[in-house]
């Protein structure tokens, strides 16, 4: 799928041109555009990494993400607030990288999202203590039972360990894949104004 040379402009806000990337992707029907790559840093300095769901670009331009707030990656985000975030659009041959901080939503935001989840999800969010050792899934469907039974015929409640987070970009980096390797690259960095500087790069 070949991208229009307009996505290539160095545009004033680079969460507008993610915003428009992001609307070519789903329009073409790329799988799952919201899902990205979450690299976390553990407490000894190693990078961590799995997939998460973009569940929102705010007003503010910032992403925001749900999770369990007792797994791993939610540990490392406690210990350090660095993290990076990864889309790879394949069907396009557009990667976008996204560098920032990140800090944890209002209950009431998680709250709010947590009953437009379906009831399902809902009760695995109760039913999966996410990351730690189990002895087999005979365990985690057990729970799920458990679970199910306590909660029928009633709304399920956001546990308490559980909710979003929001990460604040403070660099993207825009790709483009193209022929001979000659791909197109470029950058931006928040300026000290609150602003985005933007830069070429070599492939």
């Amino acid at each position: 799928m070949e991208l229009s040379k307009d996505f290539f402009e160095f545009k004033n806000d680079p969460v507008m041109n993610f915003k428009d990337l992001f609307a070519f992707a789903e329009r073409v029907g790329v799988p799952d555009p919201i899902a990205m790559n979450l690299t976390t840093v553990t407490a000894d300095n190693k990078p961590s990494s799995r997939i998460v769901l973009l569940k929102e670009v705010d007003k503010d331009g910032n992403f925001v993400f749900y999770t369990n707030y007792n797994s791993s990656k939610s540990q490392n985000m406690s210990n350090n607030p660095n993290v990076e975030l990864l889309f790879f659009w394949q069907q396009i041959y557009v990667q976008i990288k996204i560098s920032g901080t990140v800090t944890k939503t209002s209950r009431k935001v998680s709250e709010a999202y947590f009953k437009t989840r379906p009831r399902i999800s809902q009760l695995g969010a109760w039913a999966s203590y996410q990351s730690e050792l189990i002895e087999n899934y005979e365990v985690l469907e057990d729970r799920f039972k458990k679970v199910e039974e306590k909660f029928k015929d009633q709304e399920v409640p956001c546990p308490p360990h559980w909710g979003g987070y929001i990460v604040y970009p403070e660099a993207f980096e825009f790709w483009f894949g193209m022929e001979g390797r000659l791909h197109y690259r470029y950058i931006y960095e928040r300026s000290g104004d609150g602003g985005w500087l933007r830069k070429m790069k070599s492939p």
